[in-house]
C-alpha cells in the first residue's frame, strides 16, 4: 500500500506535519507520555515555550477511569485550549479498555492512545503496557474493541519488542493498522532494555516502510542533531520526545528550527531563570500541598539543569532544599552568581 502520509521533501527534506486521520500535527513533534511528569502543570510549561504539535497525558489505568475515580479524572484533565491532546490508557481487558475509551472521549480527548510501551514491572505484571507485545491476539482484541467504541482517532505507543530475541514491533504495528489504529509510535528500546541498551532503530524503519499509517519515532531524541539523525535513519513521520523535554524544555523549539532549516538561538540565562521560577510557582499553585509540590518540582528539576553553566550545582541545591521558599532562594542565588 502506498503511504499517503509521505510528503514531498524535495526542497526541504524534513517533515512539516503529519495527520492522525483528520487531526493535523504540526510541527510533527510530540511530548511523550511520562508517568509522574506530563501532568497538566508540566504540559503548560511546554506549551508556554512552544515548538511542539501534540501533548500526551500521563497514562491512565482503564479500570480506574472506567469507574470515574477522582485520581484518574485528575490525571485525564487538561486545559480547554490544550489542543490537540492525546489521553493514554493502559490495561489488558478489551471491554474495560473500550469502556474507558468512551469515558475519555466524553472528557474531550482529541486522540486516544493505547499504551503498549510502558516497561514498568507493575504495569507489565498485569499484562498491560509493553507486556501486550507478547500477546498479539490480545493486543489485536484491545485495539479492535477500543476502535469500535470511539469516534476520535486511535493511536498506539509501543516498544521495538519485549525482549531482544523478539523485537516484533513490525508485526504488532501491522496488527494495529489492520484493527483500525490511525498512527503508531515506536520506542527503539525493548522492555528488556528498560532505559539503557544500544541504539537500534531498524524496527522503526522497517515498520515505517511496511505501514500506510503514520509511524512516530521515539527514544533518545534530545536535541536537533539526534532528531535529524532519527528522521534520516527511519524516514518516520514525526518525533516523540520524553526525557529530552525534561532536560531541556526548549528542545522542541530547537528541533522545530532545524526542521525549518532555520537558525536556533538558545534561551538566555535570564529566560531560564524566569522559566524555572515560574514553573516553581505553578507547581505550588496547582498542587496546593507543599509536600506534593516540592516532590513534583524536584523530580523535574533533577533533569532541568542541562545547558546551564555549573548546572549540577543548581541541581544539588534544589534537591537538598526542604521547602519551596528555600528552592526559590537557591534559584535566585544561583542565577545571580551566573550573571
Amino acid at each position: 500500500m502506498i503511504n499517503t502520509f509521505r510528503q514531498d521533501r524535495t526542497e526541504n527534506p524534513y517533515p512539516k506535519q503529519y495527520f492522525v486521520r483528520d487531526i493535523r500535527i504540526s510541527p510533527p513533534l510530540i511530548l511523550a507520555p511520562m508517568e509522574g511528569v506530563t501532568n497538566k502543570t508540566f504540559r503548560r510549561l511546554i506549551r508556554s515555550i512552544g515548538g511542539h504539535g501534540l501533548t500526551y497525558t500521563e497514562f491512565i489505568a482503564s479500570q480506574t477511569i472506567q469507574n470515574r475515580g477522582n485520581r484518574a479524572l485528575q490525571t485525564a484533565s487538561f486545559d480547554p485550549d490544550e489542543y490537540p491532546i492525546a489521553l493514554q490508557l493502559y490495561g489488558k481487558d478489551p471491554h474495560i479498555m473500550a469502556e474507558a475509551a468512551k469515558v475519555v472521549e466524553d472528557l474531550g480527548a482529541t486522540i486516544i492512545d493505547i499504551n503498549m510501551g510502558c516497561p514498568s514491572k507493575k504495569v507489565c505484571a498485569r499484562s498491560g503496557g509493553s507486556a501486550l507485545m507478547k500477546e498479539p491476539l490480545l493486543a489485536a482484541a484491545i485495539v479492535r474493541e477500543v476502535k469500535k467504541a470511539i469516534t476520535v482517532p486511535l493511536t498506539v505507543k509501543m516498544r521495538s519488542g519485549f525482549t531482544h530475541s523478539n523485537r516484533n514491533a513490525p508485526e504488532i504495528g501491522r496488527i494495529c493498522q489492520e484493527e483500525g489504529a490511525d498512527a503508531i509510535a515506536i520506542h527503539w528500546r525493548t522492555t528488556e532494555d528498560k532505559y539503557g541498551g544500544e541504539r537500534q532503530i531498524d524496527k522503526i524503519a522497517q515498520t515505517k516502510a511496511e505501514l500506510s499509517i503514520p509511524v512516530i519515532a521515539n527514544g533518545d531524541i534530545i536535541d536537533a542533531e539526534s532528531a535529524i539523525r532519527m528522521l534520516q535513519d527511519t524516514d518516520c513521520d514525526g518525533l516523540m520526545i520524553g526525557r529530552g523535554a525534561m532536560r531541556n524544555p526548549w528542545v522542541f523549539q530547537e528541533i522545530h528550527a532545524a526542521l525549518q532549516q532555520k537558525e536556533y538561538i538558545p534561551p538566555s540565562i535570564e529566560k531560564r531563570r524566569v522559566l524555572l521560577r515560574t514553573f516553581l510557582h505553578r507547581y505550588r499553585d496547582d498542587f496546593k500541598l507543599e509536600k506534593i509540590s516540592l516532590g513534583k518540582f524536584k523530580q523535574i528539576a533533577n533533569h532541568f539543569y542541562s545547558g546551564l553553566p555549573n548546572g549540577p550545582a543548581l541541581r544539588m541545591a534544589i534537591l537538598r532544599s526542604q521547602s519551596l521558599k528555600e528552592i526559590e532562594e537557591n534559584i535566585q542565588r544561583f542565577f545571580e552568581e551566573a550573571q
